[in-house]
């Protein structure tokens, strides 16, 4: 090697044989040593290298110190690589390091600061034409890697081909790969701080992962998608003001419907958009509700336990079909959520424990950083460029894949620093108390930054605590969310509805009780998933009585929901009874959702939909006290509760709500109404359609101006056994 002595050195080409540099393109790639420019190439299995420059070739050495590095002088930059291999084949390709940066000055400025809100667009893998080359631009944070490099089937998985580029105190590893696109595999290879070679990672960033349980992840190209929802775009924010009708259809998409006769598969996004999309509009909701879609490793996590957080998991299809499922839901007048999960991740090799060999993502204190509940990992919370990374998946989804709103999961988790521990297993905030202070940031943060940034989207908490202010504004000291799952009211209600009915008049406060706090927050009425799991059963399999008075107290039930102040959120099955609880592997049971009894309970449903947004007194002040005010909350003896509802606009009409939770025919009930006049029936939950006995008030009521129940006037209302009967004055 005649003249090559100086550079490489014998030092540097043996560390990137071993795969131990961490400044490669300091070797690879064409220098300039004094007058020369000197190439170097590592190959490892070539029996020959050289670089091509138009019809000329110019043989490259194999250096002596390391036999995958080749050395050799060539006279531009401009070339090819050309190799053998042992057996005589042949192949030319691009030499990933004649390429410059990626990424500019102000990006490595916001990066290195932690405050680049868009984190996607400058990490992860982007198929992009660069220095008029076509491929791939890999970048990923490891700021305490050694060595990082991409591998995949492209390279034989070979962390010695690919070493990535560090770019100063950003932490940030880049490179450029020519011939990649869309579909490529890869992981990251890192050299951990402490100098052993971490089990492969998938891109913390990545758009697409491989198919569980494989944990590859996938080069997609999320640009240049035709969006055909820009009359929803423009005009849903006021689907979402606290005035406007919310009710929610929240699906696990993996186990709505299946195909039996296909190995019992799940449906594609692009099924979903046509199946799923024209059901919940026939049903009458306002939203879909996702659970979890950013992509998992285990089935049974069904998505909270995620791993690649920019990338809509693959079981359905590629990220361009979920954005068709998006689409086709707007231009069917439907809003989509998606559930959030920044609260904690799996421990997966792959994922982001210990990224670069150090708690970076998470805490080193096993006290501050991992879950006992769920054996997970806790975000380090305090850490701004972790804190970035969660803020920037949340506006990632809301812009890119026009997301409509997140539901931030288990928001209690990560609020208290005692959340689940007993005393010695936490360790106090600055100030000694039990709040997690950087959470609280982080998700203050999160929500002035997605409402700052995206027009007319939502937030929800699943918030089960009494923290304060959980749905005000950040500048009034509140975290921010647009709502709040009420989780009091739930518990509450459904103790109480699965009381044999001679016994409710003992627990008669457990239905009147979140009356004195459902104005302190936005309040969404959440029945979940997470009621119909883990051996509680179906809603159905909670009512009490024989099978007719069972779905006569899930109809009264509904009746009472839909009648209380409050958005709706319904789980998928629920709306036509299904008997059996949820189990995520199958499919719901629609053969029995044909049956009269259960097709009943569904046709309810759609109609308290209709009704519920029909009648502005029932939505408009859902969250402002003077939208309720109770006839009578005291007929515990009974067991009858009556209310009024009332818009915020006097040409609107009231509305009484009167639920009757005895299985005992009260036709002659003296009711308290806000106005003489006729009222309307506008929905009995007792109606034939819905698989009750028709017993009702034949078609309305007139109220008189006899005073009762503290009310101006009063009329003998009909009230069928375990039932729920809606009035609405007419004008």
């Amino acid at each position: 090697m005649s003249g090559q002595t100086e550079f490489p050195s014998a030092a540097a080409v043996r560390a990137l044989e071993y795969a131990t540099h961490g400044d490669p393109f300091s070797v690879l790639g064409p220098h300039r040593v004094g007058e020369r420019i000197i190439l170097t190439a590592i190959h490892p299995g070539a029996a020959s290298l050289s670089a091509v420059i138009g019809d000329e070739e110019y043989p490259l050495e194999r250096h002596p110190a390391a036999p995958s590095v080749f050395v050799g002088e060539v006279p531009h930059s401009g070339y090819r690589l050309r190799g053998t291999s042992g057996s005589g084949a042949t192949w030319e390709i691009e030499d990933a390091y004649r390429f410059g940066p990626v990424l500019g000055e102000k990006d490595e400025y916001y990066l290195g600061e932690g405050s680049h809100r868009r984190l996607w667009t400058v990490l992860g893998a982007h198929a992009i034409s660069h220095e008029s080359a076509e491929g791939v631009h890999f970048a990923v944070w490891a700021p305490n890697a050694r060595r990082v490099s991409v591998v995949g089937d492209f390279n034989q998985w070979d962390g010695r081909r690919h070493p990535m580029r560090r770019r100063g105190a950003t932490g940030v590893w880049e490179i450029f790969v020519p011939g990649l696109g869309e579909g490529d595999t890869y992981k990251y290879e890192i050299l951990g701080a402490h100098g052993g070679v971490l089990p492969l990672k998938a891109d913390p960033v990545g758009f697409g992962a491989q198919h569980p349980p494989e944990t590859a992840s996938v080069v997609r190209d999320i640009t240049g998608y035709g969006w055909r929802d820009k009359e929803w775009m423009t005009t849903r924010a006021r689907l979402h003001d606290r005035s406007a009708p919310m009710s929610i259809y929240e699906v696990h998409l993996g186990s709505w419907k299946r195909r039996p006769d296909e190995d019992n598969r799940m449906l594609s996004y692009k099924e979903a958009a046509v199946e799923l999309v024209d059901y919940v509009v026939d049903m009458g909701f306002t939203h879909i509700e996702l659970m979890p879609i950013s992509e998992y490793p285990f089935d049974g996590s069904w998505g909270y336990q995620p791993v690649g957080l920019f990338a809509p998991t693959i079981r359905h299809g590629p990220p361009h079909e979920f954005r068709d499922l998006i689409d086709a839901a707007h231009r069917k007048g439907l809003g989509i959520i998606i559930d959030w999960v920044p609260g904690h991740f799996p421990t997966d090799a792959h994922g982001l424990s210990r990224f670069d060999g150090t708690a970076l993502y998470e805490h080193a204190d096993p006290r501050e950083g991992f879950h006992q509940d769920w054996n997970t990992l806790i975000y380090n919370y305090g850490r701004t460029e972790v804190a970035n990374f969660l803020i920037s998946n949340a506006l990632y989804w809301l812009e890119e894949y026009h997301i409509d709103g997140l539901r931030v999961d288990a928001v209690a988790s990560m609020l208290y620093r005692d959340y689940s521990r007993k005393e010695g297993e936490w360790i106090p905030n600055v100030h000694g108390g039990r709040e997690n202070l950087e959470a609280i940031s982080m998700m203050q943060r999160m929500n002035d930054t997605v409402y700052g940034e995206v027009g007319g989207i939502l937030t929800a908490a699943e918030e089960s605590t009494s923290f304060p202010a959980v749905s005000r504004p950040v500048y009034l000291g509140g975290l921010g969310f647009g709502y709040k799952w009420n989780m009091g009211w739930m518990n509450d209600t459904l103790r109480y509805i699965k009381n044999d009915p001679i016994y409710r008049k003992y627990h008669h406060h457990q239905m009147t009780f979140g009356l004195h706090y459902a104005f302190s927050e936005n309040f969404i009425l959440p029945i979940s998933h997470d009621e119909v799991v883990h051996g509680k059963g179906s809603m159905l399999a909670r009512m009490p009585g024989n099978d007719w008075e069972r779905f006569a107290n899930l109809r009264a039930y509904y009746g009472f929901m839909w009648g209380h102040p409050g958005k709706k959120l319904l789980f998928m099955g629920q709306e036509f009874a299904q008997p059996e609880e949820w189990n995520h592997a199958v499919g719901l049971n629609w053969g029995v959702a044909a049956e009269s009894a259960h097709e009943g309970v569904r046709a309810l449903v759609r109609d308290l939909n209709r009704v519920y947004r029909k009648y502005p007194a029932l939505h408009r002040q859902d969250c402002e006290s003077g939208g309720f005010g109770w006839i009578d909350a005291n007929d515990a003896e009974s067991s009858v509760y009556s209310w009024a509802r009332w818009s915020d606009r006097p040409e609107d009409p009231p509305v009484a709500v009167i639920c009757n939770f005895t299985p005992i025919e009260r036709a002659d009930y003296l009711c308290g109404l806000p106005r003489p006049g006729r009222w309307r029936e506008i929905l009995n939950t007792d109606a034939a359609l819905y698989g009750g006995a028709d017993r009702g008030n034949m078609g309305g009521v007139t109220a008189d101006a006899t005073e009762h129940h503290g009310q101006p006037a009063s009329a003998r209302v009909v009230l069928p056994p375990l039932s729920a009967v809606f009035l609405v004055l007419d004008n």
